[in-house]
Order: C-alpha cells, then structure tokens, then sequence
C-alpha cells in the first residue's frame, strides 16, 4: 500500500545563542517514517524531543534543512499545496489558544466551509457544521452564537476537532491534543480518533508524551529522543517488549507534560538538553543505564530487530 505521508532522512537546524557565541542543534536529526491510509501512527516521547517540531514541518509551518516530505495526493490540475491544505488537518494542544476569546466559536466553522467552498449557501453550511459536530458529540444548537469562555476544555477541542473534520482530510495531526483537558474526558476524546480511524478510515499522526493512550490507540509508534527516532514500530511489540533503554525507562517514568513551554521562533532549551543535543555519541548515553563506552563515541546506526527499529549499539554488530 502506498504511504499516504512519507518522511525521508529529514532534519531540522537552529541556530542558537548570540553573535559572539552561535551553536547549531539538530532539532530533528535524519527521521525517516512513513504513515498509510487508515493508519494511527504515534510520535512519542518527553518535552523537547523534537516531536513538534517534526509536526510543524509536516503541516508546513517549518521547512526541514534537509531531507524530503512526500505527499502522495494533489488537487485539482497538480495544485498540490490546495489539496494538503484541505488533505492534512491539525489540532493543537490548548484548546483556548485555537479560539479569540472575543469572536464567537461557530464564526470559524463557518469561515472553514466558505473558504473551501463546501457548501453553496448558509443553510447547506449549517446541515455539514452540525453533521460533523454529531460526530464528536455536540451539535450546531449547542455551538451557535456562543464565545469560547461559555464551553469547557474538552468541548472546545471537540469543536478544534469538528472544525478540522470540515474538509474530511485523509490525516489529522494531533499534537498533545488531551494533556491540557480534564482526566475525565480525556479518554471520551481518545476514543473519538479511534474511531476516525476504524469509521471513516482516516489516517492520524498523534503526538503526545503520554504513553498509555498510544497504546490504547495501537498502530504504529516511533519513539523520540533529542531528534532521534530510538525506537519504531507496533505499539504492542515497543512498548510491551522494549528494545531500547531509553524506551524501557520512559514507561517507567513518563516526563509531566509543561503546558508553559509554547513555540517560539527563537529556540530556547535547558542546559540538560543542550548537552545531549550537542553529544557526538549517542544522544541518550548520558542517561543510559547500559552505556558503553563506544556509545560516547559514535551514534548507533538503526538495525530491525523482531520487526522493530532500533538505534541502539546493543544492537548493532561489532
């Protein structure tokens, strides 16, 4: 089956510090994966490993330094960038930053059937605005007229959710979408891109740090770390029977997500990250309970063992 999104050997870099004293990081460093039709693939791993990044530059907001993202669909003539636009659909991780506090919420569901001119008058609008609501659970009675501060965290998601089923994409990019929502909705929203997927057929990227729901979700998963992809492959086989020790210890103790961290269009990190960015090894071997002294070195190249991708010296022939 061809991949619907194919991500080859793609890194970004930034330039860090002033004019006296610039260093270069590798946000995401040679990441490679690809994502099929009616497939939920997951990006995973702590703050800072360059899962938004990768995100970002998918949905265009970013242009990689090097390597190649391929879109296996155009629009109408070859005008591919019209068809991504309506094709890839995003949800972002804070609900109340997606709605001004000040405009009414279904002004912008409105404004997303007009500008993709998916309906040739208001009552049509209202008919597929309500019909999409329904599928996450809310109707168009429920949202018209109202302002962000008369809905709760959860329902404004559903509606960032609706809004981006407006154009039926064949992927919807999902990036931290549950962790500023309540732990008791959490799972209702889960369950909803569970059921995209084996309802509708839609492909979903889902980026979280949040362990436990990318196995609920099954699929595939890549493991993340400082721009490094560590580990790939089934949900069930990485994480049940991890290979990788950065793996192992992040279903030991999986990182609070940090709802303060935004992006910014200058990169800052933390002194820790800025080590391991800047390591000439491995990328995790400052962490890594089995470090060799080869690992300080040389990074690992990625190997397959029992169908899964590892970048891990432990692995890798002498």
């Amino acid at each position: 089956m061809k991949a619907l999104l194919e991500v080859k050997q793609v890194s970004k870099e930034f330039v860090i510090g002033n004019i006296l004293s610039r260093e270069k990081i590798l946000a995401v460093d040679q990441v490679s994966f690809e994502i099929k039709a009616s497939e939920i693939f997951t990006l995973a791993g702590e703050s800072g490993c360059g899962k938004t990044t990768m995100a970002r530059m998918i949905l265009g907001f970013e242009e990689p330094t090097a390597g190649e993202i391929m879109y296996s669909k155009e629009g109408p003539k070859g005008e591919k960038k019209v068809w991504f636009t309506q094709g890839f659909q995003a949800i972002f991780q804070n609900p109340f930053e997606t709605f001004n506090p000040l405009r009414k919420v279904d002004s912008y569901l409105f404004e997303t059937v007009f500008n993709y001119k998916l309906a040739a008058d208001r009552d049509e609008a209202i008919g597929l605005i309500d019909s999409k609501l329904r599928s996450v659970g809310l109707s168009y009675d429920e949202v018209s007229g109202k302002y962000p501060s008369e809905f709760s965290g959860g329902q404004l998601q559903r509606i960032s959710i609706a809004r981006a089923l407006l154009t039926d994409p064949a992927l919807l990019i999902a990036d931290e979408p549950v962790s500023m929502v309540d732990a008791s909705i959490r799972m209702s929203i889960v369950n909803l891109f569970k059921s995209l997927k084996e309802d509708l057929g839609m492909s979903i990227l889902y980026i979280t740090h949040d362990l436990a729901t990318a196995y609920y979700l099954g699929g595939q998963i890549a493991i993340m770390f400082r721009g490094n992809i560590m580990e790939m492959g089934n949900v069930e086989k990485v994480l049940m029977e991890p290979k990788h020790p950065y793996t192992k210890l992040l279903r030991e103790s999986i990182p609070e997500a940090d709802p303060s961290r935004r992006w910014k269009d200058k990169i800052t990190i933390t002194e820790l990250e800025h080590e391991e960015y800047l390591r000439k090894g491995c990328k995790f071997a400052g962490r890594c309970p089995e470090v060799m002294e080869k690992c300080k070195a040389q990074a690992p190249e990625t190997v397959i063992v029992d169908d899964v991708y590892v970048k891990c010296h432990l692995y890798c022939s002498a």
